[in-house]
């Protein structure tokens, strides 16, 4: 049996193991693509001489596949070993987005291909998702569980900041089909990285069981806890409503106010600096009632939105992205240590898969609709209404009395892990968060 000595390098932190490691490696990577390839994607459809409503379309069908798909690659990133799901995974997203990149390049795009393409890539995520954050999640020991997800997703929107910033460059300066093309092969890259993620036998499912009858248990999870539905309630209309301002109405408001691809990049940017030092934040800070401070800090999510109604000048959008970047980055880490601490290792992707299944279900319809929006109510006031659909569902949650009071735990909570590690990597599930904040 592999020893903790020989898997970790003097340079890591001792909680922080080959798993751990590998995987914020291939985040970095991800998403040193993935948010270039936005921005790249949304220019594409208008370069081809597509308007608000064709945006939306592409936009929509990247998520409606991620929605079908989501809790089927749930159930079997918990039956599977979740490192083969998640390369396989990656090996459709490179092979999308490259085929994207081809017909942008070639001047050939049609709107249909672009949806077809973007839908595939969508599939992939579906079981990328629920197989990643289920592996995370059993990556780090519970004791050091809210400082290891703070330092992944700082790393993580790290990249994403170097990513958003420079594919809104690259877009101005190429064009978007070498940002998708650079999509690919960071994918590829990626891919590579998670197949030498190590795990052990996945434990056989219970006779006469299936995928359905794990979509049921993982549904009797999530219905079981209160402040769990309710917040991904709370998140299928914030996601949507967010998604809807940035994807399509963004870059319009961009290219008509701003300047163009290049600051709307560096705007998304900044959203991922805030992240950044809201993950710095979060590596020192355990506030002790989890979900009250991080659904607190929902509410600076609606700022972006109202700031592109006015539009304020570049400058300030530049502000507000970032602090609602730092704010949402509290609710990430607060978010990930509650399912950390709550939920079963063995059902950590069937119950994630769930949460993301909530959280954007209502984005195809979103941003199918902010086009015909539009056209009806103005530009103007379809952001003013996102704005306020998030303040109103984030103080309805705050109603809800688990959510305010779930707190970290002080004694240990033994759950018997699914996937076996090595010794140096298993998850140590029973040291739950000890620090009470």
């Amino acid at each position: 049996m592999t020893s903790a000595a020989d898997t970790r390098s003097p340079r890591r932190p001792a909680w922080a193991g080959r798993n751990y490691t590998l995987l914020t490696a291939a985040a970095v990577v991800t998403n040193l693509g993935s948010q270039g390839a936005l921005i790249a994607a949304a220019f594409a459809v208008l370069d081809a001489g597509g308007d608000g409503g064709d945006v939306g379309l592409v936009a929509a069908a990247r998520t409606l596949p991620l929605v079908l798909f989501l809790l089927i690659g749930g159930a079997v990133a918990d039956r599977l070993p979740r490192h083969r799901v998640m390369v396989a995974a990656n090996a459709l997203n490179c092979v999308s987005q490259a085929a994207f990149a081809l017909v942008v390049l070639t001047g050939e795009a049609r709107l249909w291909q672009m949806m077809l393409l973007t839908a595939l890539g969508g599939v992939g995520q579906a079981f990328f998702n629920p197989a990643a954050e289920g592996m995370l999640l059993s990556s780090v020991e519970g004791e050091h569980a809210g400082r290891a997800f703070a330092l992944f997703r700082m790393a993580m929107q790290g990249a994403g900041l170097g990513g958003a910033a420079l594919g809104g460059v690259l877009v101005a300066a190429l064009g978007p089909g070498w940002v998708l093309a650079l999509d690919a092969a960071a994918f590829a890259v990626a891919g590579v990285l998670r197949a030498f993620l190590a795990v052990g036998r996945v434990r056989p499912p219970a006779p006469g069981g299936g995928l359905l009858a794990d979509l049921r248990d993982g549904w009797r999870e999530v219905v079981g806890r209160r402040w769990l539905w309710a917040v991904v309630a709370q998140f299928s209309v914030v996601v949507a409503v967010v998604g809807a301002a940035e994807s399509v109405y963004g870059p319009l408001v961009a290219r008509e106010s701003l300047g163009g691809p290049g600051p709307w990049g560096l705007a998304l940017g900044m959203f991922g600096a805030g992240t950044v030092a809201g993950a710095v934040l979060m590596m020192r800070w355990r506030p002790r009632r989890l979900l009250l401070a991080g659904t607190l800090c929902v509410f600076p999510l609606a700022a972006p939105s109202a700031a592109l109604a006015v539009p304020v000048p570049v400058g300030v959008l530049y502000g507000v992205m970032f602090v609602s970047g730092l704010a949402i980055e509290v609710f990430g880490v607060s978010w990930m240590t509650a399912l950390h601490q709550e939920i079963p290792q063995e059902k950590l992707s069937r119950v994630s898969a769930y949460d993301w299944f909530g959280s954007i279900a209502m984005v195809p319809l979103a941003t199918a609709l902010a086009g015909p929006a539009e056209q009806a109510f103005g530009r103007t006031a379809s952001l003013w209404g996102c704005a306020a659909l998030v303040v109103v569902v984030t103080a309805a949650v705050l109603c809800v009395p688990d959510v305010r009071n779930l707190t970290r735990r002080t004694r240990p909570v033994t759950h018997h892990p699914v996937d076996a590690p090595t010794a140096s990597e298993a998850p140590a599930r029973e040291d739950l968060e000890r620090a009470a904040g």
